[in-house]
């Protein structure tokens, strides 16, 4: 096995996928809050792009860290 360490391309592609499920979701979450497509999608996509970009910056300051990893 590897050192753990995940490659830039592998933490973005998860970032990505992850985040295109939060976004179908919270879609789904905003059109039943307030009756609208629109609003709904509106939130989901700001919510997505903060979160995708704090995701990936949290992925890539805890592969940095090595407390609680198995060498």
């Amino acid at each position: 096995m590897g050192d753990g360490m995940e490659t830039r391309r592998r933490s973005v592609v998860k970032a990505v996928l992850w985040n295109a499920m939060g976004l179908l979701v919270m879609t789904l979450v905003g059109l039943v809050a307030t009756g609208s497509a629109a609003v709904g999608g509106t939130l989901a996509i700001v919510n997505t792009a903060i979160g995708l970009t704090m995701y990936v910056i949290y992925e890539r300051v805890w592969a940095k860290i090595s407390w609680g990893r198995n060498v």
